[in-house]
């Protein structure tokens, strides 16, 4: 059956005051859904950067080791060499070995040099490693108390949200689409979520403009959905709005 407008326009209230209810607790938990989730990520992205550079130490750790292994080589070799000059048969061999022993105390001296600027990058490199650990220590902590907190508010509120939601999605299948659609739009434009709203000392409540008397009447009337001509609200009369049934809570 076709619904009178005044029928939509109690409907429309009833969601608005439901809305109203839940908006009301979830203003309670205030920021602390949006801080849990930002220090969520924080601990996130602190966990990839520690693992990051626990991976770069690594590399390092493994580029010592391999210089070092080098070095090894190399005075292997280099005795290998000098061992061979007592056998040397003439000034070339002589030179040409000698070259090689060069070549292999030059090797030692880059690996030397090497592993000193890999052990300053090491030093630093754990610096910061450190300082990521603790701050990631701070962030868990500060998250292990945040979520305490949100956990502890949601569940005083959690049971009385769920009953309002049923009963939101129960008064929305009294509302036909269209308007369905212009209220949602209205409350997402809205800072306090307000889309239906009263007349109060001959304003809208949602803007606090004044509405003229010849509005007033038509709105009191119910024969037309008439909105707010400076915001765009959906207007009730004080009568109609009082005709509700009384809210929990």
């Amino acid at each position: 059956m076709e619904q009178t407008v005044e029928q939509k326009l109690k409907a429309l209230y009833e969601l608005q005051t439901i809305h109203t209810q839940i908006d009301k607790i979830r203003q309670v938990r205030g920021e602390l859904p949006m801080e849990v989730t930002d220090l969520e990520d924080e601990v996130a992205g602190l966990e990839t950067r520690i693992q990051k550079i626990k991976n770069e130490l690594d590399d390092l750790e493994d580029l010592v080791v391999t210089r070092k292994n080098a070095i090894k080589d190399a005075q292997v070799a280099a005795k290998k060499y000098e061992t061979q000059l007592n056998e040397v048969k003439n000034n070339r061999e002589y030179d040409a070995i000698q070259k090689e022993i060069e070549i292999q105390g030059l090797d030692i001296q880059v690996a030397e040099k090497k592993i000193k600027e890999h052990g300053f990058e090491i030093a630093s490199k754990t610096e910061v490693y450190e300082k990521a650990l603790a701050d990631l220590e701070e962030h868990k902590k500060a998250l292990e108390i945040k979520k305490a907190e949100l956990e502890n508010i949601t569940s005083e509120t959690q049971k009385e949200e769920d009953e309002l939601s049923v009963r939101a999605n129960e008064a929305e299948k009294h509302i036909d689409e269209r308007l369905l659609i212009a209220y949602k739009r209205l409350r997402g434009n809205s800072k306090n979520g307000l889309a239906v709203v009263t007349i109060q000392r001959d304003s809208c409540a949602g803007c606090f403009n004044q509405i003229p008397p010849q509005r007033q009447m038509d709105i009191r009337q119910h024969k037309k959905v008439i909105v707010c001509e400076h915001c765009g609200r959906i207007l009730v009369d004080e009568a109609l709005a009082h005709d509700q049934v009384p809210q929990e809570g």
